[in-house]
C-alpha cells in the first residue's frame, strides 16, 4: 500500500468512528451497604404507612365468620346418568 492508500483508509476509519457516538453507562455509582439498607427502611415504612391508611379507609370485615362447604348428601351432581 503506498502512502496515499493509508492516508484514504485512516480517514475512512475515522469517519466511520465518528458515527459510532459515544453513550456514557447506564451503571450509576456505587452505594455502600448501608446506604441500600436506609433506603430499603424508608421505603418499607411508607409502604407501611400506606397500608395503615388504606386499613383505616377500609370499613371492618368480619373475619370470625366462617364459611362452611355445602353440604353433601352423598349423590354425584356431576354424573348424570
Amino acid at each position: 500500500m503506498n502512502r496515499k492508500q493509508k492516508i484514504i483508509k485512516k480517514t475512512a476509519k475515522r469517519a466511520k468512528a465518528r458515527l459510532n457516538k459515544h453513550t456514557p453507562p447506564s451503571v450509576k455509582k456505587y452505594v455502600s451497604k448501608g446506604d441500600r439498607a436506609k433506603e430499603l427502611a424508608r421505603e418499607q415504612a411508607e409502604m407501611a404507612a400506606k397500608a395503615n391508611e388504606l386499613a383505616k379507609e377500609q370499613p371492618a370485615v368480619d373475619t370470625d365468620v366462617a364459611i362452611e362447604p355445602p353440604a353433601t348428601d352423598g349423590t354425584n351432581d356431576k354424573s348424570d346418568a
